[in-house]
């Protein structure tokens, strides 16, 4: 079992000091981590690292009045009391919306990994690659980190969390002449993976880029692999967010229980899968499970207590913060989209001339949902086939339309951040590629 990391600050002492200083109302939001990251560059171990890191955040209210102070690594706890009473002066009165008080230590999750471990798993997984391809050039990182959140409060609040992660990134750069190809893949778990589990992918990427072929013109069917999704599901995100309604910006504001997807999407909300499994948030809320649209229906949007007060459904468990100097806001725990049955093969048969987008470059929509970027990487599709690698192509559309068309799931689904995705065939979208 991991034992949580302590930082060099007591945070019992700063609410204490706080509460001798007369402050009403006092938060310590603290974060402790460590990792051991392995760096690999043109296919050999490059360096070796040692990180270790703490901050605190604390919060006060002053004549009704919140201020915020921020440190990272030993700090005054005087010194930090005095900045966030400083900070609360400067701020309008604001409501505190403390929930209910708890006291526990919650169980920790995975394991941490020995570097010698995590160099041999690099170390395999470029082997493997270049026994394929040895012209391949391979960077990568792998990675075990280890990190302890405690939030606790001047009423009794007092939650900790422990978890360790394991994480990988692995790029093969293929240069043929004057063309230049990079592929990457990560992965990431609560354990060491099989250094298949990247590789695999990343020949069969390489293995369609050997030809190249021609880019299609107008609008055809499109397949977005997993890894590319998260072109849509940012908008979505956004507009299934309380913040979002309340500001008017969210085109789904008054549609509860109204078909806003297609009727083969039901994205839920589960804090429970792991590694990115999350009992709390950054409010004292427990997480719980979300059904936000089912079957194309929206169920429900996803809150923090402040928004949640002012939309009268309180909170969701969903306030986490952006960063330890701002407050928490409206952010989800684990996206889950419900996948379907047909693998990635089974997607490609069904399209008679198409693309699959496999890397973007570029940023992704905002709230309006429009989109125009152009493919990193991407393929052709003939009659249910890839023939060939296309370059200097652009596709462009509107993500509410899109995902109100017709569309096939797949059956592979994978995490892209925190978002748990399988690939998507798309009815159409307009393709542009250079003359």
């Amino acid at each position: 079992m991991l034992e949580p990391l302590q930082t060099a600050l007591d945070p019992e002492q700063l609410l204490d000091l706080a509460h001798r200083h007369g402050v009403e109302r006092a938060e310590v939001y603290t974060t402790a981590s460590q990792s051991a990251p392995v760096f690999f560059e043109a296919n050999r171990l490059k360096q070796l690292e040692s990180v270790q890191a703490e901050g605190v955040s604390l919060r006060v209210w002053c004549h009704g009045r919140p201020g915020t102070a921020v440190a990272y690594g030993p700090v005054d706890p005087q010194l930090l009391l005095e900045r966030a009473i400083a900070a609360s002066a400067l701020h309008p009165p604001e409501e505190y919306l403390g929930g209910e008080v708890r006291q526990q230590v919650l169980p920790s999750t995975g394991v941490v990994v020995p570097v010698a471990n995590l160099i041999e798993s690099g170390q395999q997984a470029i082997a493997q690659l270049r026994q394929a391809y040895p012209e391949l050039i391979c960077n990568g990182e792998w990675s075990c980190e280890q990190e302890t959140v405690r939030l606790l409060d001047s009423r009794g609040l007092d939650l900790t969390q422990t978890d360790a992660t394991v994480s990988a990134y692995l790029e093969a750069q293929w240069i043929r002449g004057d063309d230049f190809l990079a592929v990457g893949e990560d992965g990431i778990g609560r354990q060491l993976f099989e250094p298949a589990t990247l590789t695999a992918e990343i020949l069969r990427r390489l293995d369609w880029a050997r030809e190249s072929a021609e880019t299609p013109r107008g609008a055809v069917p499109v397949l977005v692999a997993a890894k590319a999704t998260d072109l849509l599901w940012g908008t979505v995100q956004a507009a299934l967010s309380a913040r979002q309604v309340l500001d008017g910006a969210s085109p789904w504001g008054d549609r509860r229980d109204q078909g806003v997807l297609n009727s083969a999407l039901t994205l839920r909300q589960d804090p429970t899968r792991a590694p990115y499994d999350c009992p709390f948030d950054d409010e004292g809320t427990f997480t719980q499970a979300l059904t936000l649209v089912e079957a194309g229906q929206l169920r429900q949007f996803y809150s923090d207590r402040r928004c949640g007060q002012k939309l009268g459904t309180g909170s969701t468990g969903n306030g986490f913060r952006p960063d330890l100097g701002s407050a928490a806001q409206p952010a989800l725990a684990n996206l889950v989209i419900d996948p379907g049955t047909a693998s990635l093969e089974q997607l490609i048969a069904g399209i008679e001339d198409g693309i699959l987008v496999d890397q973007l470059l570029g940023g992704g929509p905002g709230i309006s949902g429009d989109f125009s970027v152009n493919l990193d990487l991407a393929y052709r599709i003939r009659h249910g086939a890839i023939v060939g690698r296309i370059k200097d192509t652009m596709i462009a559309g509107n993500v509410y339309r899109i995902l109100n068309a017709p569309l096939g799931l797949g059956a592979d689904s994978r995490w892209i951040g925190a978002t748990w995705t399988p690939s998507l065939r798309l009815q159409e979208i307009s393709i542009t590629g250079r003359e």
